[in-house]
């Protein structure tokens, strides 16, 4: 595949940036615990994100025990534990050193404070001058309406962005909104049979895929 000069770059948060899983767990299970149900291991929680909070809560009770009470205790429950095992994925700082001054943003299902929150957290918010959360548009991924939005944003064409995360729902809304597509496959998520451009193994693998242009 040619060489394509990409000027954009499109972030996912969970999975793609950071490892959240752990901390996403400890709020689901001590949701459940308020319903005396017994807690989930982070494998069976880590098939459940990439859909937003609400669909993650809601995978994680059982069924018609979804209610936007308990996706308020789940929210609680994840604010107040946000930071206690999420890490930045070895090799991420680097990589967006290295494109530092290039036009990126993150498009995440996440919701916007908790991801202001995490970025600013481990340092990151600098290199983002665009972020969209799960109800900054008003459709969310695969949706490619956030994708469109952060392009317009950034003032970028479609042509020269690439949009990396590892879920499908990255995928598919980074094909429909006409951008090349790097599925994560270090991540939380799973390309559910959706074709990519690029594959990276490791976090590692993004500076070589899309390495830094001369300056």
């Amino acid at each position: 595949m040619p060489t394509v000069p990409f000027d954009t770059f499109l972030f996912d948060l969970d999975g793609t940036l950071i490892d959240s899983v752990g901390d996403l767990t400890i709020a689901v299970n001590l949701l459940r615990a308020e319903l005396d149900l017994a807690p989930l291991e982070i494998s069976r929680v880590r098939e459940f994100v990439g859909d937003g909070a609400a669909m993650l809560a809601k995978r994680s009770l059982p069924e018609g025990a979804f209610s936007e009470e308990r996706l308020e205790r789940f929210l609680t429950f994840y604010g107040e534990n946000l930071r206690k095992k999420t890490i930045v994925y070895p090799g991420i700082p680097e990589f967006l050193e290295m494109h530092r001054g290039e036009k990126m943003a993150v498009v995440t299902n996440k919701p916007y404070r908790f991801s202001i929150e995490l970025l600013e957290g481990f340092g990151l918010l600098p290199y983002f001058p665009v972020v969209f959360g799960g109800e900054s548009c008003e459709t969310k991924k695969p949706d490619p309406a956030p994708v469109r939005h952060a392009l317009d944003s950034l003032g970028s064409h479609p042509a020269t962005a690439v949009f990396i995360g590892d879920h499908h729902t990255d995928l598919r809304a980074g094909r429909a909104a006409g951008v090349r597509t790097c599925f994560c496959a270090y991540g939380i998520g799973h390309d559910g049979g959706i074709p990519y451009d690029f594959r990276a193994e490791t976090p590692a693998d993004l500076s070589r895929l899309f390495p830094a242009e001369p300056r």
